[in-house]
């Protein structure tokens, strides 16, 4: 059975739970947070949305940091979604496998892109038989883009729409998010010191205005205290699983795909920006033009962003053209429910 952890109010019209569901491994609880509107008592599948996360940072960084006022998942909520984040194991508030206490050389890479799934999958269950609904819009990011893919890919009947935020697929150059050498359990991520990676991605001039004020320092903040261990350390740290790292040197990085694209059957979205290093425009068309056999398919490139853009000063095109994707009239000439 799943653990409500933390219910209340969020905000005069939005309510928040926390929820620790259990994954197919003994002893592994996955995170759920659920933003809705407390006016909001029914929620059919246009309406309801499960967000996934990239291979470092967990749903509520990248998804849930109010910035400017408002979260992502605080925008879907405010415009009537019942809005779920899933923490795959290993990430924010996800039970940690117990080899991530213990030196990292001591273990192979946590969490290959197979297990994501599987989490992904029990995620999915729990909502369809919370809510009573046959299927729901998954949103995802980077790494989560093929976690998301390759799950849709296997279960189109329960996927309402499918929207990825540059979503990992075959490279064309080497990865910045893998350093080389061996890889270990996982990594400590000085998060702190990641502004620079992520300016770099910008031109020279155009990096001062890139992240408003105050912004990236909230979002480090709020991404270090995701790993208490790590963040007790000096210098803080976070520390990410290296699964992920491992499957794009066994797959994306090698010239193989994890998943058969043309095996997606429902509409897609990709969503992409001009400056992101970690998945090129390249990849990214290549990506787009293997979608072959889904019903409708749309790619937007938003200008002056980098990897990063759903937490950068151009982010609420990205939220507008997610939001627009998932409301608009379905194949069939149906409006989603109101």
């Amino acid at each position: 059975m799943d653990q409500t952890v933390r219910a209340q109010g969020y905000k005069p019209d939005l309510v928040v739970e926390d929820l620790m569901i259990p994954s197919d491994t003994v002893g592994i609880s996955l995170h759920l947070r659920n933003k809705r509107a407390s006016a909001r008592k029914t929620f059919p599948a246009e309406r309801t949305v499960l967000l996934v996360h990239g291979a470092t940072y967990s749903s509520a960084s990248l998804f849930d940091v109010p910035l400017g006022g408002r979260s992502f998942m605080d925008h879907l909520a405010a415009q009537g979604y019942d809005v779920f984040a899933l923490d795959v194991r290993g990430y924010g508030g996800s039970t940690r496998p117990p080899e991530m206490d213990a030196p990292a050389q001591d273990s192979a890479p946590l969490v290959r892109t197979d297990v994501a799934v599987r989490d992904l999958a029990s995620a999915v269950e729990h909502i369809l038989a919370r809510r009573g609904i046959p299927r729901l819009n998954l949103v995802a990011m980077s790494w989560g883009g093929s976690v998301a893919g390759a799950y849709a890919a296997d279960n189109n009947d329960k996927v309402q729409k499918l929207a990825l935020i540059a979503p990992l697929w075959l490279l064309n150059a080497p990865a910045p998010i893998d350093s080389g050498g061996a890889l270990g359990a996982y990594r400590k991520v000085p998060v702190l010191d990641f502004r620079e990676r992520w300016l770099a991605a910008a031109p020279e001039a155009a990096r001062a205005s890139l992240i408003p004020e105050g912004w990236f320092e909230r979002w480090a903040e709020a991404s270090l205290a995701t790993d208490p261990q790590g963040n007790a350390e000096r210098p803080r740290v976070m520390r990410a699983v290296n699964g992920p790292i491992q499957d794009i040197r066994d797959y994306w990085g090698a010239g193989k795909a994890f998943y058969d694209a043309n095996d997606i059957r429902v509409p897609v979205l990709l969503v992409h920006a001009e400056w992101d290093r970690d998945v090129t425009t390249a990849s990214t068309q290549d990506f787009f033009r293997s979608l072959t056999r889904a019903p409708y398919r749309r790619w937007v490139e938003i200008g002056e962003g980098t990897h990063m853009v759903l937490l950068e000063k151009n982010r609420m095109q990205a939220f507008d053209a997610i939001s627009q994707f998932l409301a608009e009239r379905d194949i069939h000439g149906t409006p989603p429910s109101s």
